[in-house]
């Protein structure tokens, strides 16, 4: 039951888009086309749940017990883009086809805020807000393939507006990313509905 709690929360709760506002710049730029965001919410949830493994097995392995809390942000951003180079260089090699279809998007995930976001979380335990038994590496890998089936559902949702908004008559004045901020408003407060669920 703890898992499927913590499933609902981070998909429709606790959204990373749309409550944690996290994510915020592949969620508005690579959103024109429905394709492309669910090509980017599969490598997202790919590298996110790769990441959370690695870096809570440090968080517990070899900052705590050293008492180097402090170098959390820093070493979790080094083991972000190390994994996504390693992703890069085995795909490249095992599966090119792969490769291809994830194309522009690994390098993407560099800088994707929300893997970074979501590693933190893990690694605090600061995830588990229904106060549920004692966070671990399963429900902190639960928690991370939660938030990115999350975030690739508001990718896609988010798409499939702005594909449809390309077809209809908008204003010379709120066309491109004036129309889509306002849609990115009004689905975030869709999203508020589920505030109740947990």
């Amino acid at each position: 039951m703890e898992y499927i709690l913590i499933v609902i929360s981070a998909i429709f709760v606790n959204n990373v888009v749309f409550s944690q506002f996290l994510g915020i710049c592949p969620f508005l730029g690579v959103s024109k086309k429905v394709s492309t965001a669910a090509g980017m919410g599969a490598a997202v949830t790919f590298v996110l749940t790769l990441a959370t493994i690695v870096t809570y097995l440090v968080q517990k392995c070899i900052l705590e017990p050293f008492d180097l809390k402090y170098l959390q942000t820093i070493a979790f951003i080094l083991i972000i883009a190390a994994l996504v180079q390693m992703v890069e260089i085995i795909l490249k090699k095992v599966s090119p086809s792969l490769y291809q279809a994830l194309g522009v998007f690994l390098p993407l995930i560099t800088t994707n805020c929300c893997i970074l976001g979501v590693a933190i979380l893990v690694g605090d335990g600061t995830y588990n807000l229904q106060g549920l038994e004692e966070p671990t590496l399963l429900s902190g890998v639960v928690y991370a393939i939660a938030t990115a089936i999350g975030f690739a559902l508001a990718l896609i949702l988010f798409a499939g507006v702005r594909e449809h908004l390309e077809l209809m008559d908008v204003p010379e004045g709120m066309k491109g990313m004036p129309i889509a901020l306002i849609v990115a408003g009004i689905m975030s407060l869709a999203f508020i509905g589920f505030s109740g669920i947990v």
